[in-house]
């Protein structure tokens, strides 16, 4: 079975109501980015973060997968799927897919400030990380993000799947935020590179054997995913 490697930004979330990161006005969800997703902030007013995280996991309990993310999931009928976003939303796996790397971090997660590996789960029915909740070692529980400014732990396991792909689809992002944007740099030769986003043919010459699709994710995928999968049928 072909594996095939999904790499997904903020656009295939969008069609669910949902900004996961820096849009072209450098807002997110009309806050400054360096205001609610940096390390300084959360120094600065952790209370203004914590506030802005709950409100976007409020959002996301009102969101609901979209055409895009069904799609990706009927292609594991046929194919390795394995998707790596940047997204934060948990999306991807509500809408059914088996393999989702989360390189930002996960926004129904919190994590210790001192430890980083203690990370937990978000009460489904409080949707909120609290004030005053403290991990064991006596810190304020933060959001479990990568917020600018920060490593990428993911990263590595990330290059590993990429790596193994037989065929890439990127959707809804402009691969120009490092240190994801390398990613497509650990492709096999030659192998097929879908790019599935409005301004794909804008962006198409980050790399060589892309075949761009201009267009929005629910379309594009349903497309592209209709095509592979009778592919995949013709060769077996």
């Amino acid at each position: 079975m072909k594996k095939i490697v999904v790499l997904t930004g903020a656009g295939v979330s969008a069609e669910s109501g949902i900004k996961t990161f820096r849009d072209s006005d450098g807002l997110w969800e009309n806050y400054r980015v360096e205001d609610v997703a940096t390390p300084e902030a959360w120094e600065a007013n952790y209370e203004m973060v914590l506030r802005f995280y709950n409100e976007r996991l409020k959002q996301l309990s009102q969101a609901k997968p979209n055409e895009a993310h069904k799609g990706l999931v009927k292609l594991e009928s046929h194919y390795d799927v394995h998707i790596v976003t940047q997204n934060v939303d948990d999306l991807h796996e509500r809408a059914g897919s088996s393999k989702v790397l989360h390189i930002h971090g996960e926004l129904r997660k919190k994590r210790s400030q001192v430890k980083p590996d203690y990370i937990v789960e978000i009460d489904p029915n409080e949707n909120e990380i609290k004030k005053g909740e403290l991990c064991p070692w006596g810190k304020q529980m933060r959001p479990h993000i990568v917020w600018f400014g920060e490593s990428v732990p993911l990263i590595e396991d990330a290059a590993s799947i990429v790596e193994k792909a037989d065929i890439l689809i990127i959707i809804g992002t402009s691969m120009q935020v490092y240190p994801a944007a390398g990613l497509i740099y650990y492709t096999k030769p030659a192998i097929p590179i879908y790019y599935i986003d409005p301004k794909a043919d804008e962006q198409k010459s980050f790399t060589h054997n892309t075949i761009a699709m201009p267009l929005k994710a629910g379309v594009g995928v349903v497309r592209l995913v209709d095509e592979l999968i009778e592919k995949a049928k013709n060769v077996n």
